[in-house]
């Protein structure tokens, strides 16, 4: 199984909108990310993204030539401008593959390549053990929770930070 994460495409639609509309994932995320998600959530997505301005921040996980999820930077401004926050999303049949950590593995090398960051960061729901897992992998290490800071569906949970400083 090969990994990569790619510049998004508008032929990506089709498969965007079959593996982002889950709920399943979307429990995972911020609310935010529509749910559910449709044809014309995709749409604007890809118009968002597609043909934006360079370096990218926003990518595709192609797994053997299938759109297998998203992952993306946020890149921080003011006093905050050395760090960014990753996230990423994976189409539930690809759980489990070990296709977040590759895909989390290249965007960290990328971000450390391309900006000026020093820190970068993740925020992970409480309930989500796998993406723990998949930050520890790639050398993130949990820095702090913040208790009782996020409500999704009906639930206050704690928020775990993972952070991974360049050359650590």
């Amino acid at each position: 199984m090969i990994t990569t994460i790619r510049p998004w495409k508008q032929d990506d639609l089709d498969e965007l909108v079959l593996y982002a509309n889950n709920r399943n994932v979307w429990n995972n995320l911020r609310n935010y990310f529509p749910h559910p998600y449709t044809t014309e959530s995709g749409l604007a997505w890809l118009e968002k993204v597609v043909d934006a301005p360079l370096p990218a921040i926003n990518f595709a996980i192609e797994v053997d030539g299938t759109v297998a999820g998203g992952i993306g930077l946020i890149l921080n401004g003011d006093v905050y401008i050395k760090s960014a926050e990753v996230g990423y999303w994976i189409g539930e049949p690809f759980w489990g593959k070990g296709v977040a950590t590759e895909a989390l593995r290249q965007i960290t090398e990328y971000a450390y390549a391309t900006f000026d960051l020093v820190r970068l960061y993740a925020e992970v729901f409480e309930s989500n053990k796998a993406s723990m897992r998949v930050l520890e992998k790639n050398g993130y290490y949990l820095e702090g929770v913040r208790r009782k800071s996020v409500f999704k569906n009906e639930i206050l949970m704690d928020d775990f930070i993972w952070v991974k400083l360049r050359g650590w």
